[in-house]
């Protein structure tokens, strides 16, 4: 899995550092809903079940390099 410095950094804080490369790889390859940013990036988001909570996973332009991960609290479903 490809990732960038900024998705280093931050996953050190302690809300990120319990997000598991299994599950980022579980939201890019079967996300619930996607979205191009006017920036060019995509979201992505899944339900993780062993956290009862959806996952927004940021990639670059590319589709495969991870820029963002975290679990998102305002995620509403359709």
């Amino acid at each position: 899995m490809k990732k960038t410095e900024y998705f280093e950094y931050t996953r050190s804080r302690a809300d990120r550092a319990i997000i598991r490369d299994e599950w980022i790889e579980r939201v890019i390859e079967k996300p619930e809903r996607s979205e191009i940013q006017a920036d060019g990036r995509i979201r992505k988001w899944a339900r993780i079940l062993e956290m009862d909570m959806y996952l927004r996973v940021i990639l670059l332009e590319d589709g495969e390099t991870v820029h963002n991960a975290f679990f998102d609290r305002s995620f509403k479903e359709d």
